[in-house]
């Protein structure tokens, strides 16, 4: 829903006009703006925002499932979560199908060239066992996961041309700083010292094999 507000302009649509009424009656549009947008867009500005793009980066975690709620609040929802989904250490549904989604409707709905996803991965915080071996079964099997995903919707004609795991090392985020471990690579972060995850033996082989077993 909200990447329309970005994408519809971006692909020559101007700003979807259900939204922009909806934002309207909600009352939450900029002082003084209406469903016209007079102020808000100047002359020639969506020619230069439609301006053609090389590529389209996607990052993709999971989904995110609302309802509608009878509120008084302005566009009124609830985000639950689906009944009996995997989750990942930062509480996320682990939804592959998700991707394929996405990816077959901006280029069948939107008709991008060219796509990568620029970020894809899981946190989970495995460590080393006592042989100093890190076993993320949960990681690489959410890669395997999304790889496949991916996989179909090429095989679907979509033009994935590139696919960036987050992340190589585990690193400080944003929103949660060194509690959450995205990395493929283990980091001790009193030591620097980096371990390979069995994800990043995994990965290796996929790279080097251009592919994966079953």
């Amino acid at each position: 829903y909200f990447n329309r507000w970005f994408l519809d302009p971006l692909y020559g649509r101007h700003y979807p006009a259900d939204m922009v009424a909806e934002y309207e009656a909600a009352d939450i549009l900029p002082t003084g703006l209406d469903h016209s947008m007079t102020g808000f867009v100047a002359d020639g500005d969506l020619d230069a925002i439609a301006a053609k793009t090389d590529f389209l980066g996607v990052n993709y975690y999971t989904r995110v499932v609302a309802r509608d709620e009878e509120a008084p609040d302005n566009l009124p929802q609830t985000r639950f979560a689906a009944p009996d989904s995997e989750r990942t250490e930062m509480g996320w549904e682990v939804y592959p199908q998700g991707l394929y989604n996405l990816l077959n409707r901006l280029h069948f709905e939107y008709g991008v060239p060219k796509l990568y996803v620029t970020e894809n991965g899981c946190s989970y915080s495995d460590g080393p066992d006592a042989d100093g071996r890190i076993a993320d079964q949960r990681r690489l099997d959410y890669l395997r996961d999304h790889f496949a995903a991916a996989q179909r919707a090429m095989q679907n004609g979509v033009p994935l041309a590139g696919y960036f795991v987050w992340s190589l090392m585990d690193n400080f985020e944003w929103a949660k700083g060194y509690t959450q471990r995205f990395g493929i690579v283990w980091v001790d972060y009193e030591t620097q010292q980096r371990v390979p995850k069995d994800s990043a033996l995994w990965y290796k082989e996929v790279i080097a094999n251009r592919g994966w077993g079953a």
